[in-house]
């Protein structure tokens, strides 16, 4: 029997309590919804309206925050909409565009964060060769290949997946992915499997191991330098190096909890686990980088605090 020829929706059964909480999930979800695209905008604006810091790294740093807007945009809306409905529903094709775009995000950002390590690689280890290596249309082939490798990658997933016959149509999930997807088939899906290790082997293992072999050469060369050198460096290093630890992680733990499906988990638990790859990197991110990077922190203070000024002197002039 063709099951997937009836198929017109799929149904998101990963909620807990929506009849009980659900203004509650919307209201939260919406404000870390709103900061995520406030603060990656801000920092975004900063950079692309402050001259001084259309150099690589910070060139880098807007891409990196753009594809948090990506990832987080692919998700929320669609998350606040179920809160609100009576059925957490969603059409097999807007479901398997979700699942794209979700993976497309995730391994564009490690890509990105290997093309940051090499700039702090080669900023750090061969600062005489830097303006030959890194040069402006260097960066902009590194962010291009950062977001067209891994849509050519996961799109070709995303086909195998959309190929698939499905007799379940129930996703323990609150978004769409590729691998639970693959799991409601009926039909052979080795291939799927097969790919799907590939690609996962692809874009996550060369960045990876690109990013720690360039920090193990960046930590012997600060050690071999001066203690002003090993602080200057670490500045610009550590910002980078802290996000990538979390998104790491954050990456492991869905991994581990979409494979596993451990029943040891409580459910919510597992959901939060599930969207935190989405949450806590694009959310911190910004504030890691403004707080964090000199150069981004005095150009917020210079460029907002004259506006916030501007603003309060046309709001006291309109009282006489």
């Amino acid at each position: 029997m063709d099951y997937s020829a009836n198929v017109t929706y799929l149904t998101l059964g990963g909620h807990v309590d929506l009849q009980h909480y659900k203004y509650f999930y919307f209201m939260v979800t919406l404000k870390v919804y709103i900061m995520i695209i406030c603060f990656n905008a801000v920092i975004i604006s900063v950079i692309y309206r402050n001259k001084r810091l259309h150099e690589p790294m910070y060139i880098f740093i807007a891409a990196l925050l753009c594809n948090a807007i990506f990832g987080a945009t692919t998700l929320y809306p669609k998350l606040l909409s179920d809160f609100l409905s009576e059925k957490q529903i969603s059409s097999y094709g807007a479901c398997v565009v979700q699942a794209f775009c979700m993976y497309t995000y995730a391994s564009s950002d490690f890509v990105l964060l290997s093309a940051m390590a090499y700039d702090r690689y080669v900023s750090i280890c061969k600062p005489l060769h830097y303006a030959t290596l890194v040069k402006m249309s260097t960066v902009r082939t590194l962010i291009l290949l950062s977001w067209f490798l891994p849509c050519c990658i996961i799109g070709t997933a995303t086909a195998l997946a959309a190929r698939l016959q499905l007799c379940k149509f129930n996703l323990n999930r609150i978004y769409c992915d590729i691998y639970s997807i693959v799991k409601l088939s009926c039909t052979e899906i080795s291939v799927n499997y097969i790919y799907g290790l590939f690609a996962f082997s692809i874009t996550v293992f060369p960045p990876v191991i690109f990013i720690i072999y360039s920090y193990i050469r960046i930590l012997y060369v600060c050690l071999k330098n001066s203690k002003d050198f090993r602080r200057k460096a670490l500045q610009t290093c550590l910002p980078h190096l802290f996000i990538f630890i979390i998104f790491s992680l954050n990456m492991s733990f869905e991994i581990i909890n979409n494979r596993l499906e451990s029943k040891q988990i409580p459910h919510i638990i597992a959901m939060i686990l599930s969207v935190d790859y989405a949450l806590i990197p694009p959310l911190f991110n910004p504030i890691i980088y403004g707080l964090k990077l000199q150069e981004i922190f005095n150009s917020i203070r210079t460029l907002y605090w004259k506006e916030m000024s501007h603003i309060f002197v046309c709001i006291l002039s309109l009282f006489p």
